[in-house]
């Protein structure tokens, strides 16, 4: 997708950005490259019907319920908290994805957390039948496989490529096709690094680090700071960003050079991984709790 530059700073750094987010209108960014070699072998396997993870404002479970109406396949989407089950026409996420086809099984937080093991998945077959299996945020070799296509060849004259990590499968796609004078930095969503083990399972590469100052509390935590700087952001370069991934990651690496953390004549590239359907939802809870909104229209 085009890269567009947003800032030219007086040491030399410029930073852009790389719209994977306009791939597509509703299988956006990351999610797109994941589910890319996911479908392909689904249908190589004669399966009919996809079954995945996600949480009450995931951009994965959009994404799958989208790709499978339009790859005709049957979507069951496994969703973390089963209060939500008689509140989905209160959640854009999961009535997009209702209104797709999606068929929702929803789990209590304790059990969701056993969505990995056999005796689980083995009960859902029981229920469904024979399935194709996408984990959680969509990471498997597969997945990997799609995220090493974000970078191209004209993207080789960048010195750092950064991007946002849930479960670490685009980053560790990324890292794998980056050159080797490139670095490559993640900004976790989620508090902590322990990433690190989960993306060294798809990389082999140490061209790459992971900047954990960023995430604002943790996962789909956020404050009227960085609300603030999203709307900045959008108003002066036209760009969205999402609050849970991208708009933490634009704001640390804002800050990062503030802090002269990269070096004179840096060239960065920001890669812009999607996410925007998730605004509506986090604009609900915004004005549920009294704060200022994300001004960004989906």
């Amino acid at each position: 997708m085009n890269q567009k530059l947003i800032l030219e700073f007086p040491n030399s750094i410029s930073v852009s950005v790389k719209r994977e987010d306009l791939i597509h209108p509703f299988v956006s960014g990351n999610k797109f490259r994941k589910l890319k070699y996911n479908l392909l072998q689904a249908k190589d396997e004669n399966q009919e019907i996809l079954l995945t993870f996600g949480g009450a404002f995931s951009n994965h479970i959009a994404a799958v319920a989208y790709a499978g109406k339009e790859n005709g396949f049957r979507t069951i989407g496994i969703v973390r908290g089963d209060e939500l089950r008689d509140k989905i026409a209160e959640n854009p996420t999961l009535l997009f994805a209702q209104n797709c086809g999606m068929e929702f099984v929803f789990v209590s937080r304790e059990e969701y957390r056993l969505k990995n093991e056999s005796s689980f998945l083995e009960n859902l077959e029981e229920q469904f039948g024979n399935f194709y299996l996408i984990p959680e945020g969509g990471t498997n070799e597969l997945a990997i496989k799609g995220c090493q296509e974000i970078l191209t060849e004209e993207d080789a004259d960048y010195d750092f490529i950064c991007c946002s990590i849930g479960t670490g499968g685009t980053i560790a796609g990324i890292i794998n096709s980056a050159l080797p004078h490139q670095k490559v930095l993640g900004f976790p969503a989620l508090k902590g690094d322990f990433l690190k083990d989960e993306i060294r399972i798809f990389t082999q590469n140490n061209n790459w680090d992971l900047i954990t100052d960023y995430h604002f509390g943790g996962y789909g935590k956020i404050n009227e700071h960085l609300i603030a700087f999203i709307n900045q952001f959008h108003l002066k370069n036209n760009i969205p960003l999402d609050p849970i991934y991208t708009g933490k990651m634009a704001f640390g690496i804002m800050d990062m050079i503030e802090k002269n953390y990269f070096p004179d004549q840096s060239k960065i590239l920001l890669i812009h991984t999607g996410g925007i359907q998730g605004i509506q939802g986090m604009n609900k809870k915004l004005k549920n709790k009294q704060l200022p909104t994300i001004d960004i229209h989906v």
